[in-house]
């Protein structure tokens, strides 16, 4: 019993364990599942706070998203607003502007068209006028032609046939004349005038000169014209081609030259530099250009001075500059101006006994050698040069003929031309009027220029210390330095392939290159 009350209590016990732990196990599970439905129900109850916020955070996004378009938009069509105005108005500006061109243009065409309705009625009134004036002058003529019986060729012909008839008559009754006077004592008549002539005339005797000297206030001028290493003196050798001589003789300095013209210019030059004192290359540059003017002054001086010593006016301004030029030409030593105006008075004084017009033979004798003047500068020879100037500068056939005979290049068709022709031979043969020794060197002299001027990049040829001495002047543009020695090569070669000299001939080639620039 006792061991089934204690098997009982056992059992018991092990029941009321079990139901313990079980009910427990129930507990826990109850407790656990309150505890999780507390803990979802506060999550979702989190959760929808979370929503509700990212809701309420969404909205205002999205409120403040839409604002900013909406803002962004009515900017956008502010814009777009301002600028279709803005291209409204320039729109309108160019509709004005083409308005205005369009009614301008209208004007003018309507201007155009009534000009050219003035016009077309201007011309139709002018070819009325000329039909009108064809048509009487058709009538006058048919009028003259009725009048006279004659035609209009026909009177033509009738004036010229008695026109010529009687110059016929006329130049054979002069002919005549002329010979009748001509056969009366020929030779004695002849004798008379040209010994008249002759005792009239007062001529000079020739004087070859091809050197001038200028006087100096002191020997130290002497060294300011040579400059620093010499430059004035080459500076004013190669400006005029005249070479100086500065040596012992006190107090000048001596040109050497064959050009008249070239040696009066370097003198005025060198006589205006020692007046002034300053003496550099620029200086030396600016007095020899004042004294080529000065000169061409004197030229012009010279020529009007010829004309009215020999009584010769309304001669062209360029021939009687050509005149005065002839001052600086001389011919086998003879000056050209002092003979041509001896033979314009020779031929006055034969015109004269011979009864022809004094004034139109001393007009020809004054211009007879007028090419000597520039036949240095053109082709041909001074016959030829000096019709041609005659012939451009409208004087008369006489005078041109004259020209042209006056050394039997061509017949002399006058009796004036005969006259310039003897006093010419008078002029150039009495004693003392001439010497061949300069002509010969001063041709000798041109010819080695010249030859020197038939290169290109030559700009100027002076023939210096009796022509023993050539200097060139070569534009530094066309010639470079390495080019100077073959030029001056070539030119040395063809001066002895063309011309005889005694002696040698220096060729002295000058390239200088300036630069210019100016301080503002």
């Amino acid at each position: 019993m006792l061991e089934m009350n204690t098997a009982l209590a056992i059992g018991l016990g092990i029941f009321i364990a079990f139901f313990s732990a079980l009910l427990g196990f129930f507990i826990g599970v109850f407790y656990r599942k309150r505890v999780a439905e507390s803990k979802i129900g506060s999550a979702e109850a989190e959760a929808e706070s979370i929503i509700e916020e990212s809701k309420r955070a969404a909205e205002a996004r999205k409120k403040e998203i839409l604002l900013e378009a909406k803002e962004e938009s009515i900017k956008t069509k502010n814009d777009a607003e301002k600028e279709a105005k803005e291209r409204r108005n320039e729109i309108t500006r160019l509709e004005r502007r083409l308005l205005q061109k369009e009614e301008a243009m209208d004007r003018k065409s309507e201007a155009i068209e009534k000009k050219e309705e003035q016009i077309q009625k201007k011309l139709e009134g002018l070819e009325h006028q000329r039909a009108e004036a064809d048509r009487l002058a058709a009538m006058q003529h048919e009028e003259l032609e009725r009048i006279s019986g004659y035609t209009s060729e026909q009177a033509k012909q009738y004036l010229l046939a008695s026109i010529e008839d009687e110059i016929k008559v006329e130049l054979a009754v002069m002919v005549k004349d002329l010979e009748a006077k001509a056969k009366v004592e020929a030779d004695k008549k002849a004798q008379e005038i040209l010994s008249f002539a002759l005792q009239r005339c007062a001529v000079d005797h020739v004087a070859e000169t091809t050197v001038s000297v200028v006087q100096l206030p002191n020997d130290e001028m002497k060294g300011r014209i040579i400059g620093r290493e010499g430059r004035n003196i080459r500076t004013l050798e190669s400006l005029t081609g005249i070479d100086l001589i500065i040596d012992d003789t006190p107090e000048a300095v001596i040109l050497s030259g064959f050009d008249p013209m070239r040696r009066e210019i370097a003198k005025i030059a060198l006589e205006k530099l020692i007046i002034d004192g300053r003496v550099h290359p620029a200086r030396i540059e600016e007095m020899v250009e004042k004294a080529r003017k000065e000169v061409e002054v004197m030229i012009r001086e010279e020529g009007e001075a010829a004309t009215f010593e020999t009584g010769v006016h309304g001669m062209h301004t360029e021939l009687i500059r050509l005149l005065g030029k002839m001052k600086f030409r001389t011919s086998y030593g003879q000056n050209v101006l002092k003979h041509s105006v001896e033979v314009a008075h020779l031929s006055g004084l034969i015109a004269g006994e011979l009864g022809v017009d004094v004034t139109l033979a001393k007009r020809a004798g004054l211009l007879h050698d007028i090419g000597k003047s520039v036949d240095h500068d053109m082709e041909g020879s001074h016959v030829s040069i000096g019709a041609s100037l005659c012939k451009k500068y409208r004087e008369s056939d006489i005078i041109i003929n004259a020209v042209e005979s006056h050394h039997g290049d061509v017949e002399p068709t006058n009796i004036i031309s005969i006259i310039v022709q003897l006093a010419d031979a008078i002029s150039g043969a009495r004693p003392g009027a001439r010497r061949d020794t300069l002509e010969s060197y001063i041709k000798r002299i041109q010819k080695l220029e010249s030859i020197a001027e038939t290169f290109k990049g030559v700009d100027k040829a002076f023939a210096i210390q009796a022509g023993r001495e050539l200097r060139i002047i070569v534009l530094p543009d066309d010639v470079d330095d390495s080019s100077t020695i073959m030029l001056a090569r070539d030119i040395a070669r063809k001066i002895e392939s063309e011309l005889e000299y005694p002696g040698q001939i220096k060729v002295n080639l000058i390239r200088e290159t300036r630069a210019i620039e100016y301080a503002r």
